[in-house]
């Protein structure tokens, strides 16, 4: 049984999806202590239970520990991990999409298709909004040649929730990911939307950003009603994307922040990301690694700088596989390197 310490870093709940995760694909016992020691409330929080407890369901994983605010517990698997049907409750506004990122990777080494349902919050502060999800990692996962599906019933917000997305996957192991050659040119696209608030709360995020960009981009402004989300809230994404590389940023609209603050402070993320030369987000880095480190081939991507969160996987990943990663300064940008042996 590998030991975790869950302070390790920022002490935070992405050693905790990425180490069940990591548990399941390889059948290697954990136990994790000190959960998000480090957070103002630590232990396991709901959306924390619902991805641990999911994933238990896809490997028959035997579990001691698991309730909430837990400050340990331990996750040992007993099969390969299962497809088929699968639907997970956060229960609250948890996100939907920290959910999945425990999730997809252990179905993608399952023994058949799989079909996931999660409700909670689809667009929350601290996470990735369900469009990042869609149009930044799936894409570059799926340059990667992982075959994903994914659809959205309902936007839900903090604090109602009540969201609903879905996600069809195709097992198989991905390729890897090369992204060295900087950029020539950027194609810059969008969404904002708000739901049961005026039109022009999502056309002044999209101007703002396009202002803090310098240029046009095509942000796509729509209002939601009706069945198509439970309560109030909104969210900006945009996104740029090239041969040589993916980026993208994204903010969550706030009560009390100006809808030009947020269209701002987005577009002014992924400038600072083109200018630098960089083939990847931080936040992108961040979440790609895990799927490199199970990649049938080497990777390379460059980033203008590596995240603790990233630092933190880098650190766990490799007590469960024989992955290798290397940091290399160049210039204003940071190269990480995945390879795979002993």
């Amino acid at each position: 049984m590998i030991e975790i310490d869950g302070s390790h870093g920022e002490g935070g709940g992405q050693l905790v999806r990425t180490a069940v995760a990591l548990s399941a694909l390889t059948g290697t016992p954990l136990r994790l202590h000190n959960v998000r020691a480090s957070r103002a409330r630590p232990g396991l929080a709901a959306q924390h239970l619902a991805a641990v407890r999911a994933v238990a369901a896809l490997c028959d994983a035997r579990c001691e520990g698991l309730e909430p605010r837990a400050g340990a517990f331990t996750f040992e698997p007993r099969s390969r991990p299962d497809g088929g049907e699968l639907r997970v409750d956060v229960g609250t506004a948890g996100s939907v999409t920290l959910v999945l990122q425990a999730l997809l990777p252990v179905l993608l080494a399952a023994r058949g298709p799989s079909r996931v349902v999660v409700t909670g919050g689809t667009d929350v502060r601290q996470a990735p909004c369900w469009d990042y999800f869609c149009e930044v990692l799936l894409r570059l996962l799926g340059r990667m040649q992982v075959r994903v599906r994914a659809s959205i019933a309902r936007r839900g917000y903090y604090p109602r929730g009540g969201g609903e997305v879905c996600l069809e996957v195709e097992p198989g192991v991905p390729g890897p990911l090369v992204l060295q050659k900087p950029a020539l040119s950027w194609n810059i696209t969008g969404k904002a939307h708000v739901a049961n608030l005026p039109l022009t709360i999502a056309e002044r995020m999209r101007d703002a950003a396009c202002a803090a960009l310098g240029r046009e981009a095509a942000i796509d402004t729509r209002v939601l009603n009706g069945v198509q989300a439970a309560g109030t809230g909104g969210a900006i994404t945009v996104w740029a994307e090239c041969d040589a590389g993916l980026l993208g940023a994204s903010r969550v609209a706030e009560r009390g922040v100006r809808a030009e603050t947020l269209g701002a402070a987005a577009g002014q993320e992924l400038a600072a990301d083109i200018a630098s030369g960089a083939t990847l987000d931080t936040h992108a880095a961040d979440q790609v690694l895990v799927y490199l480190a199970i990649a049938r081939g080497s990777s390379s991507i460059t980033v203008r700088t590596v995240s603790s969160h990233a630092r933190a996987a880098m650190w766990l990943i490799p007590q469960f596989l024989a992955a290798r990663f290397a940091v290399k300064e160049e210039g204003a940008l940071s190269r990480i390197r995945v390879e795979h042996g002993a």
